[in-house]
């Protein structure tokens, strides 16, 4: 597979400018541009399985967000492209003249994608089906999924790409902090905001503190997620999403605000793991499951990722107790149904450090599933000048996943530069030792990632360039 290309030089595609710059060595390529660390590739022609190029491509590295691209292959698969996840409301003990005689149960289907909008929308339909009062309990069942404090404990406690993971979401499990100066301090708000929709919650506290550092700390309190902030930080203004740890009282605080508003006044919301008898009032369903994946490989969304991931393997295997154990089961998966040899991936999003992929088994997959309905959902990949500009003529197509972490950048798709010619790639850059080095408190901005990301992309781009030219039509 390291052997010299098997197919002589095509035509050139944009002049000899162009081909002098694509057809450059791989060493020249890393060099020119700097990047330190290991580069990993493999390139196939997509159709027939014949390798092109590879370079490390048995060693394992982290495949950060490239990882979602095999979710996404294990949840079709699993429960098909029109698969629906489910809320309900649910009641107990019957009704009588507008009252429910026992609890509602706010019944969590695992639906990474219900939002705010979805609660009020749920809070009017039970309304127009006539429930005025309960007198029991309100209850949220978050029992589908197994509960997770945090998708990847190594992460800062504030990052909100790192939420809880629960049978029922909201917001994808975050919750908006904003402050504003007034006088000598500052209006502080929590809320579940939506864009039509900002109610206020208390289950996450935020209390501003007279320091420099840390710029936030959390406290798992009782019923509540307790914050911190440094006032140095704050300046006179600002908002961001923090994470929810406690996501089942977070949606039923929400839903009760919504349900206030139409008159129906309800409890404090318990929690519970068993799911009791009752009849289903409302329901809401998510958007088609490939319409859903398609969202989480354009955004990147990684609870969408875990809690897709998890209602796959327990489809497939029954209930697991972590999302270590819902990997195991996809990594199973991708070795029968990708062809995969040695996945070992911690979780479905790629957030976890202790992941490990080849690019040879991921381009391997990409070969297997060149016309199973991958493709037409990843993200256009744009090509880009030495400024960073959008190139709108490039020759070159590519549609791909790309992966982010500290000192990591990865990217696999799918490239084209003629009719009918498609080649299947995975490129994975990663510098672990510079990873290895970053404190747990610098893992949201460490120092050098950001412009170490910039040259793996520019490598990145000059890798597919090079196949274009050497291997196009």
């Amino acid at each position: 597979m390291a052997a010299p290309p098997a197919a002589s030089l095509r035509p050139v595609l944009r002049g000899e400018e162009f081909h002098k710059r694509a057809v450059r060595d791989v060493e020249s390529i890393i060099r020119e541009n700097r990047l330190t660390g290991r580069v990993a590739y493999a390139v196939a022609e997509a159709r027939s399985g014949d390798w092109l190029e590879c370079r490390n491509e048995q060693t394992g590295t982290p495949p950060a967000s490239v990882t979602k691209a095999v979710t996404a292959l294990y949840a079709l698969e699993t429960l098909g492209a029109e698969y629906r996840f489910r809320t309900q409301l649910c009641i107990t003990g019957g009704m009588k003249n507008g009252e429910v005689l026992g609890d509602l149960v706010l019944v969590g289907g695992g639906d990474p994608t219900l939002d705010t909008n979805h609660l009020a929308e749920m809070a009017g339909a039970l309304k127009e089906v006539g429930v005025r009062a309960v007198r029991g309990e309100f209850k949220i069942y978050v029992g589908r999924l197994p509960r997770v404090r945090q998708i990847d404990s190594e992460q800062p406690d504030h990052v909100g790409y790192n939420p809880a993971v629960s049978g029922v979401a909201l917001n994808y499990n975050r919750v908006h902090f904003e402050w504003k100066r007034a006088g000598k301090g500052f209006n502080v708000t929590m809320d579940g905001r939506s864009n039509r929709y900002r109610p206020d919650v208390t289950m996450a506290r935020m209390q501003i503190m007279d320091r420099s550092t840390p710029v936030y700390t959390y406290e798992d309190a009782a019923g509540r997620d307790n914050w911190t902030v440094a006032r140095k930080a704050l300046g006179n203004g600002g908002a961001r999403w923090l994470p929810v740890r406690k996501p089942g009282l977070y949606a039923g605080e929400v839903f009760a605000t919504m349900a206030g508003a139409h008159g129906i006044r309800l409890g404090k919301p318990k929690l519970i793991e068993e799911l009791p008898e009752g009849e289903t009032l409302v329901t809401h369903e998510s958007v088609p499951l490939r319409g859903m994946l398609e969202g989480m490989l354009k955004y990147s969304t990684n609870l969408t990722a875990e809690m897709v991931g998890l209602a796959a393997t327990q489809k497939r295997i029954g209930p697991v107790a972590d999302l270590q154990a819902s990997a195991a089961a996809m990594n199973r998966w991708a070795i029968k149904s990708l062809g995969m040899t040695a996945p070992k991936l911690v979780d479905h999003s790629g957030l976890g450090d202790g992941s490990r992929l080849t690019a040879l088994d991921m381009a391997r997959a990409l070969v297997k599933v060149r016309d199973d309905g991958l493709r037409p959902i990843l993200k256009p990949f744009k090509m880009r000048d030495a400024k960073g500009r959008t190139i709108k003529d490039h020759p070159v197509k590519v549609e791909a996943k790309t992966g982010t972490l500290n000192f990591v950048s990865t990217l696999a798709g799918y490239l084209s530069t003629g009719e009918g010619d498609v080649m299947a790639f995975a490129i994975f850059v990663a510098d672990e030792d510079k990873r290895a080095g970053i404190r747990r408190e610098e893992r949201e901005r460490p120092p050098g990632a950001r412009a170490w990301n910039r040259r793996a992309k520019r490598v990145q781009q000059a890798l597919i360039e090079r196949w274009g030219v050497i291997y196009g039509t």
